[in-house]
Parts: structure tokens; sequence; C-alpha cells
């Protein structure tokens, strides 16, 4: 993955929290050394977050996703698969966290797709609710910046492929 130069205004995804406005690259003393930090607003939150701009990428901090890899979000959406069979729910449970934490959209996607459709056919742990919550904000506000169009334009399309595939 090559290394992301994200400047003030740029929106970027982080794993761990969600999709983020760069509002700021700040130079700070740590140690007697300075280094540099990306300054990032999760735009779900409004929660401000400090990351060293030498260790973003390893944090898994990304670009948003293209109009083109949009359409494979959408697509893994429609595809009947499921990627985690295993039981019981914490397995399941870990496997998801994983795959969310993997900061891939598809990945991402895939948890979306899979909690929705198991909760269809059965009550979801507290934890697994969580998860798919987190998974579709994730989705809907990626799908929304990638194709620049209103979140509540994809949330209902969202709606109607999980819809559909129920």
């Amino acid at each position: 993955m090559p290394a992301v130069n994200f400047k003030v205004g740029d929106n970027a995804v982080y794993p761990a929290h969600g999709v983020a406005e760069i509002t700021g690259i700040e130079s700070r003393d740590i140690a007697g050394q300075k280094k540099e930090f990306y300054i990032l607003k999760i735009l779900d939150t409004d929660m401000k977050l400090m990351i060293p701009t030498d260790g973003a990428q390893r944090a898994g901090l990304r670009g948003v996703i293209s109009r083109k890899d949009a359409k494979k979000v959408i697509e893994i959406l429609k595809d009947p698969e499921i990627a985690v069979t295993v039981q019981p729910w914490n397995k399941r449970y870990r496997e998801y966290t994983e795959m969310l934490s993997s900061g891939s959209a598809f990945e991402v996607a895939k948890v979306l797709r899979d909690l929705h459709r198991v909760k269809e056919e059965k009550e979801l742990s507290f934890s697994e609710r969580r998860l798919l919550e987190q998974a579709r904000n994730l989705v809907i506000t990626e799908l929304a910046l990638a194709r620049k169009i209103s979140l509540a334009k994809v949330e209902k399309e969202v709606d109607t492929v999980l819809g559909a595939t129920a």
C-alpha cells in the first residue's frame, strides 16, 4: 500500500474510528524531537484525534475509495455469499471485529451484509448489533463521499440492496 500524504481538508478512513476529515497538520515536540501529526475529526462523532504523519500508514489511515471501488462495495452487499459462518456468536463477533479493523471497505461491506442477514434469522447479541451499526455507518459515509452524493441517498440505496437480499 503506497504511503498517502494528506492535506488539510482531505477525507480519510481511519479503521478504528471511521471516516474523518484532516482538519490540520501540526508539529509537536515529543521527547526533544519534532514530530508532525495529522489532526483528524471523525465525521460520525466529531471526535478529534492526532495521528503521527509517519505512522499514519501503520495505523491504517487511507484515502476514501474510488467510484469504481464504490461499485464493488455495492456488489459485495448484493452477493449471496456469507463471509463468516462460524458459530457461536462470540467467535463470529471476533472475526467480524477483525474484518472491521482491517480498514478495507470491502471487508466492512461483508460485515454489514452478513450481520444484516443474521439479524433476519435470529436476534443479534448487543455486541453484534453495535458492529452492524458501525459497519453500516462506515459503508454509508464512505460510499457517499466516494460517489459525491448525499448520505440519505446512499442510505436508501443500501437499505434497498440489503432488503433485496434478505
